[in-house]
Formats: C-alpha cells, sequence, structure tokens
C-alpha cells in the first residue's frame, strides 16, 4: 500500500491518471495529437504571418502525456517561476502541488517557455471530445492550434519569457515581504466563497495596491497570449476543420458551466480570472487585427514596451494609437 504521509505521494493520489480507454484508443489518441501538433505550426504562421517564429516553433519537442506526468512537468515549470520565493503562507508547496493536481484534470495542453516544451494530456482530450460528441480529428487538431500559438508567441519573442520571470519574481518577493495574515485572509475569503456571498476575485482579498498593479501587468500579458491564441485557433479555415464553429460554441458552454466546488475551485485557483482573460484578451486582438491587420499586432512581440497595459486591453484603441505614434 502506498503511503501518503508525504506531500509527493499525496499529490500523486490527487491525480487520477484518467481513462485512456481501449490500448488502440490510447495509441490513436496520441498518434492524431502528435500528427496534429506537426501541422499546426505551418497553420499558425499562415494565419498570424510569424513564419519564422512558426518555424521555430516547427521544432519544440511535443510530449502527450497522462495526468500525473503532466503535474509533474508543472512542478519543474514552477519551480523556474517561483524557486525558493514560495511565501510561507497558506499556499505553500503542498497546497500548491495540489492545485496543480486538480489542474492536473482540466488542463488539455500547455506550452512551457522556460523548458520550451509543448504538453498535451491524452486522458483530458479524450474526456472532453466525447462528453461534447466532437468529431475526434477536428478536436484534436483545434487543441494543437492553440497550444502552437504559444510556442509561436515565444519564438517572436524571445524576451518575453525571461520578462515573465522577472514579474513573478516581484511579486512573490512582494507576497514574502507582506505574508503576515495572508493565510487569515485567504480562510476568510473562502469562507465567503463558500457560502456564495462574496465575488471578490482572491488577488483583491490577498494581494495590497503595488501588488495588485504587477499583477494586472501580468494579467495583460496573459490576456493577450491567450486571446491571440483563442482567435488564431477560430481563424483556421472550415475547409481544413470543418467543425471549428461547432467546437468552440460547445467548448464555450463547457467553460461558462462549471457548479459546486469546482466553481469555487477556479475561483480560487484563478481559473475565472484565466476565463475572463480568454475573453477580453481575444476581444483586443480581433479589434486590433480589424484596425492594423496581423502585421500590426505582430508587433506586440517587438518588445516589453510595446506590450498593451490593463487599459488597453479593455480600450485596444488606446494600443493602437500609442504604438502607431511610437512608430511615427
Amino acid at each position: 500500500m502506498t503511503s501518503l504521509s508525504s506531500p509527493t505521494a499525496l499529490i500523486a493520489a490527487l491525480t487520477p491518471a484518467g481513462d485512456p480507454g481501449s490500448k488502440a484508443q490510447a495509441r490513436a489518441v496520441v498518434d492524431v495529437l502528435r500528427r496534429s501538433a506537426a501541422q499546426a505550426p505551418a497553420e499558425v504562421g499562415r494565419i498570424t504571418g510569424l513564419h519564422r517564429a512558426a518555424e521555430k516553433a516547427a521544432n519544440v519537442p511535443v510530449y502527450v502525456v497522462d495526468r500525473p506526468r503532466f503535474q509533474a512537468a508543472n512542478r519543474e515549470l514552477f519551480d523556474v517561476m517561483i524557486g525558493e520565493s514560495m511565501p510561507q503562507v497558506s499556499m505553500g508547496r503542498l497546497d500548491l502541488g495540489a492545485a496543480l493536481a486538480f489542474l492536473s484534470t482540466k488542463v488539455l495542453g500547455q506550452y512551457d517557455p522556460f523548458h520550451k516544451r509543448l504538453l498535451l494530456v491524452a486522458p483530458n482530450v479524450l474526456k472532453v471530445e466525447k462528453e461534447l460528441n466532437l468529431d475526434a480529428m477536428d478536436f484534436r487538431l483545434w487543441v494543437c492550434l492553440h497550444e502552437t500559438t504559444h510556442a509561436v508567441q515565444f519564438a517572436a519573442a524571445p524576451w518575453l519569457a525571461e520578462h515573465l520571470h522577472k514579474l513573478t519574481g516581484t511579486l512573490l518577493g512582494d507576497l514574502e515581504e507582506h505574508s503576515e495574515g495572508s493565510a487569515q485572509r485567504f480562510v476568510a475569503w473562502l469562507n465567503q466563497a463558500l457560502r456564495g456571498d462574496d465575488d471578490t476575485p482572491i488577488t483583491e482579498a490577498l494581494l495590497d495596491e503595488a501588488m495588485q498593479e504587477t499583477m494586472a501587468e501580468v494579467s495583460a500579458i496573459m490576456a493577450l497570449l491567450e486571446g491571440h491564441a483563442d482567435v488564431v485557433m477560430d481563424a483556421i479555415s472550415p475547409a481544413r476543420l470543418p467543425s471549428v464553429r461547432r467546437i468552440r460554441a460547445a467548448f464555450d458552454k463547457r467553460r461558462m458551466s462549471p457548479t459546486g466546488l469546482e466553481k469555487v475551485l477556479r475561483r480560487g485557483l484563478g481559473i475565472e480570472d484565466k476565463l475572463a482573460q480568454y475573453r477580453d484578451g481575444a476581444a483586443f486582438v480581433r479589434a486590433v487585427v480589424e484596425q492594423v491587420g496581423h502585421a500590426g499586432l505582430n508587433r506586440v512581440f517587438e518588445s516589453a514596451e510595446m506590450l498593451p497595459s490593463a487599459a488597453e486591453i479593455r480600450e485596444p484603441e488606446r494600443w493602437v494609437e500609442r504604438t502607431a505614434a511610437r512608430e511615427a
């Protein structure tokens, strides 16, 4: 019998492998995901005009994994991002591991810009396509388009990973400095959330004004990256991916329909914020592309100064005006 006395064993127990189906199904989903990941860079390059970056992204290693392996890879990612900076408050390393275990049952894929690898979570892809009765071939390519877009983004902006690393380091340093009382504030927030009495985001409950400003900068970047990926995955021609509109409609409905404990966990783990990033970032990208095309939007990858602020994500024309003034 496996002991759950160690954090690693407990976290592993919280990360079920998922149902891979028959051996033939498991092999098929792995093969199709690998082929789809190989096809995706050229499609992303065609849609965005980021051809050189797409060529670089085509060389990124792709790993089709189960949930425990995805969770382990995320521990490695967080080790790079936070190192020894994890504040000694309620969200310590064991709690972070438990959070990652929960996320490993939901995430379809992820690009890791620090280890330069693309992860696709086969049992989650299989589960969602069955639940939503989607065309498997189309859905797997659609997922790969989203994750490959992230690989293209970081290839187009090789400075971006370090920029995000510095911002998260600043935020974690501030958390460490202001950690006193954070555990109590988290417990109070969780109590209100479980009762449904308060819709305050967890970031506002735990962070002071300066930390919220840093978080807003990080969130604006993530909104750009996630929104851009969502726009790209939906821009593929129906001739290439016939059921793309049906997939989007079904997927959005699923995104917006959490219930019970999952709804609380999604708020507590920032998933609701991430969903808002998809929505707001996609609106920003579509508005900019409508005004200046993908070539104009691609200026965001030139330098940190070209990234949109949180205010510009909400008002895309401000970013267009600012970047046009810099060019003049």
